[in-house]
């Protein structure tokens, strides 16, 4: 019971008790003058708190039409920010952004690789009930158009929706035909304009695709993609490397465009072809646009950085604002972007009326398939904090990336500890809405009180992805163990995976690095946690 309600029921017990021997106070069944007083203002103290009370309810319960902007960073790890304990490279913005909002140092993505954990973001659904993995740059769309997204669930309030940046998720129904429209694609899922990257920097085709056309594109000049083969005689980075800013790996080692080779063959649209450096303007650009269009209604931007996933090619004017090269120059470019937009909703007016949220599609990757001396130059500099692995790994840093949610004036800053992961944003964002989560979406919970830092209770127990399974409840993790060495092209990346032949059970109070394999020792919690994760897997409805 409310403390203002319990005094005011003694105070109106105490009076009625003794109004035969307060005479001064009460007379009959009829209040005084002093006693009319002091009820009433005891339950003016009552109404304010039960008020006060209500309204704090409403925020959480109440459309009250928020804008949105996720920005959505790709490779970046746990320790690449500088409030997250970064060494070598400087981050104001977001240091900033953190201090004015909620850091939260247990938030995961969904998996350990961008296609599953993008796929998770804005479905709501882990991506290994679509097999979802690392797509080619032509494949087809990977979420289901009749299906509820994050971007429908904001459209279906009233808002206008925007993904910008890297995408990733597949266009068209396979076989893409680039020099006519594409479709479907982010605009059949929910997002009302969307300027893309088709897939990754380092694959092809390299060319922006806005509204499902590709920009700048020439008819006379067609566009051709093939991972299969080659297609035309446009030199490749394993014949010319004299022609490379930066030599990559066989893997990367294709067609060659703007000084750097690819994944996969591309041919003709030269005018269309992209300038990777530029990457940061454009996008920012794009996005201040949307803004400005759509600044007199409810808005959902996803923001969705290539940088710092490879090739990594900073604009000259962040080359050196770092002590580890291009990894760590892209990470002020980042940092950079994220100043650039907040000073656009302060100009607007907007910032005391948007959540901002900014997270990391997976953990961080040093070596994946381009000599930037992202090792060599990485000196005290930790990825991934404290937190064994990576990108591709099932250990920790694998899915637990920086995030930080700010919302001037609503969101109390505070550091939060509680568990949370993004497949939960989508029927967080519905609550936060008043949208109802479809019964097609099977894994996303409303955590919105955790969200935005007005309770410490987050997930009880969360699933991760990363070649294998792993579940999270209280101090403990489980991995589940798969039935094949760890892939050549892992130890390669030099990537610590996660993966093992055996159960796997760590206590993260206690061993945060996952040193400690308790599973022969705790071999109920290991059948427990075994028998959860299988059940999750299982789950067909909501």
């Amino acid at each position: 019971m409310d403390l203002s309600l319990d005094f005011l029921i003694i105070v109106v017990k105490y009076a009625f008790l003794k109004r035969k021997k307060m005479k001064n106070i009460f007379i009959g069944r009829r209040f005084s003058l002093k006693a009319s007083c002091i009820l009433f203002t005891c339950l003016l103290i009552f109404c304010s708190c039960g008020t006060k009370k209500v309204n704090q309810e409403k925020k959480l319960t109440t459309n009250t039409r928020p804008n949105v902007i996720l920005f959505y960073v790709d490779d970046l790890g746990y320790g690449d920010v500088g409030v997250y304990g970064a060494k070598g490279v400087k981050t104001p913005h977001l240091d900033a952004l953190a201090k004015n909002g909620v850091m939260f140092t247990d938030a995961h993505c969904a998996a350990a690789t961008c296609t599953p954990s993008r796929y998770s973001l804005l479905t709501g659904n882990y991506a290994f009930r679509r097999k979802a993995a690392v797509l080619k740059g032509d494949a087809p769309l990977l979420i289901d158009t009749a299906s509820q997204t994050l971007p429908k669930v904001f459209q279906a309030a009233g808002y206008k929706t925007a993904v910008v940046g890297k995408w990733h998720l597949g266009l068209g129904y396979g076989d893409i035909d680039w020099n006519k429209h594409i479709t479907p694609g982010p605009n059949e899922v929910g997002f009302d304009y969307s300027f893309l990257l088709p897939a990754t920097g380092d694959r092809v085709p390299t060319v922006f695709v806005e509204n499902g056309w590709v920009v700048n594109a020439d008819p006379n000049d067609p566009i051709k993609v093939s991972y299969s083969e080659r297609i035309d005689e446009r030199p490749l980075g394993n014949e010319r490397p004299d022609l490379l800013k930066q030599i990559a790996d066989p893997q990367h080692s294709n067609t060659i465009v703007n000084g750097m080779s690819r994944i996969g063959y591309m041919t003709g649209g030269k005018s269309a072809l992209w300038v990777d450096e530029d990457f940061p303007f454009i996008f920012t650009d794009k996005s201040k646009q949307f803004i400005n269009e759509s600044k007199d209604q409810p808005f959902f931007l996803f923001y969705s950085f290539h940088d710092i996933h490879v090739p990594r090619m900073p604009h000259d004017s962040f080359k050196d604002k770092s002590e580890m090269g291009p990894r760590g120059d892209a990470i002020v470019q980042v940092d950079w972007v994220v100043g650039q937009m907040v000073d656009e909703l302060e100009k607007l007016g907007l910032i005391e009326n948007t959540i901002i949220i900014f997270t990391s599609d997976n953990g961080p990757v040093l070596d994946d398939g381009y000599a930037d001396q992202s090792e060599e130059l990485l000196g005290a500099h930790q990825p991934g904090g404290i937190y064994r692995g990576g990108k591709y790994s099932a250990f920790e840093a694998g899915t637990r990336v920086p995030t930080i949610v700010s919302w001037k004036g609503e969101v109390a800053p505070k550091e939060s500890n509680a568990l949370v992961t993004q497949v939960d944003l989508l029927a967080s964002m519905a609550k936060l809405v008043e949208q109802t989560v479809t019964q097609e979406v099977i894994d996303s919970e409303d955590q919105l009180a955790a969200w935005l830092g007005r309770s410490d209770q987050g997930r009880e127990f969360m699933l991760e992805e990363a070649y294998t399974l792993a579940i999270r409840k209280g101090p403990w993790k489980y991995i589940r163990p798969v039935g094949y060495p760890t892939p050549q092209w892992l130890i390669n990346k030099k990537v610590d995976a996660g993966l093992s032949q055996e159960d796997a059970l760590y206590n993260l109070d206690n061993d945060p690095s996952e040193e400690i394999n308790a599973a022969q020792s705790e071999a109920e919690i290991v059948k427990e946690m075994s028998e959860m994760l299988q059940q999750i897997v299982d789950k067909t409805t909501r």
